[in-house]
């Protein structure tokens, strides 16, 4: 198998937790259950509304991409099969990734570092290593599928973060 077509199946494969991952920043305009998780633990930025549209987000990709299988590029792209998994996966995945971000967070402020302010590689690996765990419960993808997701993620993170930045979308590039 080619390096690349592998490394657009593990993107493909996790695109449920990339979205998940963005959809907080995305819907941060929305006053819909704008309340803080835990504000002395985790900070102000980590709230109800920001789980509720990842786990959204990652259950709704994760069924488009159940819809897609059926067309044949799809399918080849595919590292599973998923007409044998439900929403469960998306749902774990979306999940995973927002309570990596909150473990991370939590640890953030353990050290003393400002919401907003960067942890590398932290604030680019942990919606990643959440998001891997928790999806394990019902999917463990192969070695080589989860090590090109931890190696690519962080260069996604710091390319989205730029375009976000350029959108006004996020007030800093990182």
């Amino acid at each position: 198998m080619e390096l690349w077509w592998l490394v657009l199946q593990a993107m493909y494969f996790f695109l449920p937790a990339y979205l998940a991952n963005m959809a907080p920043e995305l819907f941060k305009w929305m006053p819909f259950l704008n309340y803080p998780v835990w504000e002395k633990e985790f900070g102000t930025n980590k709230t109800w509304r920001g789980i509720f549209f990842a786990v959204l987000f990652g259950t709704l990709t994760f069924l488009l991409q159940k819809w897609l299988y059926q067309f044949s590029f799809f399918y080849d792209l595919s590292i599973l099969d998923y007409n044998g998994f439900s929403w469960v996966l998306g749902f774990l995945l979306g999940l995973g990734a927002i309570l990596g971000d909150l473990v991370e967070s939590y640890f953030k402020r353990g050290v003393k570092i400002e919401p907003g302010q960067p942890w590398i590689p932290w604030d680019q690996l942990d919606f990643v290593i959440g998001a891997l765990f928790l999806g394990m419960l019902v999917y463990v993808p192969k070695i080589e599928v989860a090590l090109t997701v931890l190696v690519v993620s962080p260069f996604l993170h710091f390319f989205f973060c730029r375009i976000g930045y350029w959108l006004k979308i996020k007030k800093k590039k990182t």
